[in-house]
């Protein structure tokens, strides 16, 4: 769903808020192409339909923010917001965002939409809440995110262990330039898919996990059989995990060290 500007909340999402119970989180996933938001209950369950704008052609701070005004304003009956942002974020503060704006170097994110929407607001990496809405919180699991960029996020027993992967060096580049959307349309979907499957051998000798999760919207350009313990997660999860942040003082601090996409 793409709503104009000026569109009003959706009957749905009005008549499903109204019928939860507990403190409600507006979860929101900034992502390079498109900014999607999701009324959650106390529990992590959907009480709203997933309301989506795109993201601004040159995605500075600023131009981004009055887009979050926006889609705030098709679900505006919430208790608090938690937000993925696809780069390094840490206290609230957007340290770097290589696929957005460089605007976004030192913007105090939570600050500011605390500001502007006078609720209480959380801030993490957008793999990281991805994650914790994909996870079942058993033995070592991966998720990597595949959309602008690369995201990844691991967990043990379902605790976050901080990374970055996407600009670790692979190959001639990065995981990133091969992995992300540079990738993909430089090299095109036949090498990107061989180049995806690499990654996935690549690191599960290096992670040895239980399982793998895939997520982002190039998630459906993949054309080959999934290994056995991959599992590809729809684009939702990026906003049913960010009850995760609300459930624990520190995870909110522990889910923002560096982990970048």
């Amino acid at each position: 769903m793409k709503p104009k500007a000026s569109a009003k909340p959706t009957a749905a999402s009005q008549a499903l808020s109204t019928k939860s119970l507990g403190p409600i989180t507006l979860a929101i996933d900034i992502g390079g192409s498109g900014l999607k938001a999701m009324l959650l209950d106390a529990a992590g369950n959907p009480v709203s339909e997933r309301e989506r704008i795109p993201t601004p052609a040159i995605p500075t701070a600023n131009a981004v923010m009055k887009e979050l005004d926006k889609l705030r304003e098709l679900l505006p009956n919430f208790d608090r917001v938690s937000v993925g942002f696809p780069g390094v974020v840490k206290r609230g503060v957007t340290m770097s965002a290589f696929n957005l704006h460089p605007t976004w170097s030192g913007f105090h994110l939570q600050l500011e939409l605390e500001k502007r929407w006078k609720k209480p607001v959380r801030v993490a990496n957008d793999a990281a809440i991805q994650g914790y809405g994909a996870i079942k919180g058993d033995g070592i699991e991966m998720v990597i995110t595949l959309g602008t960029g690369m995201g990844n996020a691991v967990y043990t027993s379902g605790r976050l262990v901080a990374m970055e992967l996407g600009h670790h060096p692979w190959k001639k580049f990065t995981y990133e330039d091969y992995i992300g959307r540079r990738g993909l349309d430089k090299y095109g979907k036949k090498r990107w898919n061989k180049y995806v499957l690499e990654m996935i051998d690549q690191l599960r000798n290096t992670f040895n996990w239980d399982r793998l999760y895939l997520g982002g919207g190039n998630t459906k350009k993949i054309e080959f059989k999934l290994p056995d313990d991959v599992t590809v997660v729809s684009n939702e999860t990026g906003l049913l995990g960010g009850v995760a942040l609300w459930r624990d003082d520190t995870l909110s601090e522990h889910a923002t060290r560096r982990n970048a996409r």
